[in-house]
């Protein structure tokens, strides 16, 4: 995934499956998985959510620490990309 000029590596389809695996097994309710680069350790990391709010809140004003990005969101359950 993500195997473009636009972004910074691949990410391996395996580990993304795994992370919605993760996301849809947890305690927690979530409803969204957001992929989040992190330009200090050169790598994808997954931030879960329950909320759309919180999507659009870390869109706008990036992730924090300052050092990571918001690459892309998808629903949990039915793995469309909304962002």
């Amino acid at each position: 995934m993500f195997d473009s000029p636009d972004f910074p590596k691949t990410l391996e389809e395996s580990l993304f499956e795994e992370w919605l695996e993760m996301g849809r097994n947890s305690k927690i309710p979530y409803a969204y998985l957001l992929v989040v680069w992190d330009e200090l350790d050169m790598k994808y990391l997954a931030v879960y959510t329950e909320n759309r709010s919180d999507i659009t809140k870390i869109a706008r004003y990036g992730s924090s620490p300052e050092h990571r990005t918001l690459v892309a969101a998808y629903d949990l359950y039915s793995e469309g990309r909304v962002l």
